[in-house]
């Protein structure tokens, strides 16, 4: 479990775990743990003020205790991201809005934003006070794909790649797949536990049920003391569940020897959705596909999918031209009798 020693932080995080992921409440505790070590003020006395200031120490570096690397070539400046003070607002607003709903406090110290000067007469959230890059994930080739599955060394390896890399699963919903949830006539997977708790059942290719077979008949210890597909297969944890870390070592290993740039999983999950789009897949399926709650999430894949891009703005284009012609040949007497 994770605590910080802080009352209020330790009973926010023991709240967390009833309704996030391990990983979710660790993330959140090391946030906090920054955040309160930048302001060094107990939680009822943070003012809007002392949020104001977290951001700018978290952008320069100036006051923050952590080791800080520069954030941008052409950025003179030392500190996290951008993407990253967004997310430690979330957690830090979200803990402040835990102690309101309790009564601890009166009011959430972090603003929705900054007013504009239209919005100074009226409510409204105005400018966020954090701007982010949304960057274009990258994806795998075809060419990379089979690399790197050729560098993989047992099938529960390739189960695993194929899982993310042909059915655009996350590398948590991988890791929490159970025996119950392979409905292999089917050729589908059940997700019991996907991001925000949503389920879903989605169709996976068969190469997936071929890489799983041979593990599941073959490596997969016959003892093993849990119902998670993938289990560790080797060491004094032989049979029990894989964990996050085990599943990162597994792709680091295969991206070295397959001699690749990069090969996360999620950029696994991205080459699917992304191939699936290009083929033609509707987004809403895609959406469907990927556990997606909005659709605006799904539409990434728009800009991933260059072939799709493309096509449509050739199609769009000739168009364009058909009617531009027909313009220049009336003015200049083209059609002349």
């Amino acid at each position: 479990m994770a605590r910080l020693g802080m009352p209020l932080v330790d009973d926010y995080l023991e709240f967390l775990e009833g309704r996030c992921r391990p990983n979710t409440v660790l993330a959140a505790a090391y946030d906090l743990r920054v955040f309160f070590a930048v302001v060094a003020k107990p939680a009822h006395e943070v003012r809007a003020g002392d949020v104001l200031g977290f951001i700018t120490a978290q952008r320069t570096g100036r006051t923050s205790t952590e080791a800080l690397q520069p954030v941008g070539e052409d950025d003179g400046t030392v500190g996290v991201s951008m993407s990253t003070v967004a997310r430690r607002l979330s957690i830090i607003s979200g803990f402040f809005a835990y102690l309101q709903a309790r009564g601890d406090i009166t009011a959430n110290p972090v603003p929705r934003g900054l007013p504009t000067r239209r919005e100074r007469s009226r409510a409204g959230q105005g400018v966020p006070l954090t701007r982010r890059t949304r960057r274009l994930p990258r994806i795998l080739t075809p060419l990379e794909v089979d690399q790197l599955t050729a560098a993989l060394r047992t099938h529960r390896d390739r189960a695993m790649v194929a899982a993310m890399v042909f059915g655009g699963l996350r590398r948590c919903e991988v890791l929490g797949l159970r025996l119950e949830d392979l409905r292999v006539a089917e050729r589908r997977v059940f997700i019991a536990d996907g991001k925000g708790g949503h389920q879903r059942l989605v169709p996976v290719s068969s190469r997936f049920f071929a890489a799983l077979a041979a593990y599941l008949d073959t490596e997969r210890p016959a003892d093993a003391d849990t119902d998670r597909v993938f289990v560790v297969l080797k060491g004094p944890t032989r049979g029990r569940a894989l964990s996050v870390r085990g599943l990162d070592e597994v792709l680091a290993g295969a991206k070295r020897r397959a001699g690749l740039a990069h090969a996360t999983c999620h950029e696994l999950r991205h080459t699917c959705l992304t191939r699936l789009r290009e083929a033609g897949m509707a987004l809403e399926a895609v959406q469907a596909q990927a556990g997606h709650a909005s659709i605006e999430s799904t539409r990434i894949y728009l800009h991933l999918a260059d072939d799709w891009l493309s096509a449509q703005y050739r199609k769009a284009a000739e168009v364009l031209d058909a009617q531009l012609y027909a313009g220049h040949q009336d003015t200049t007497g083209g059609s002349a009798r």
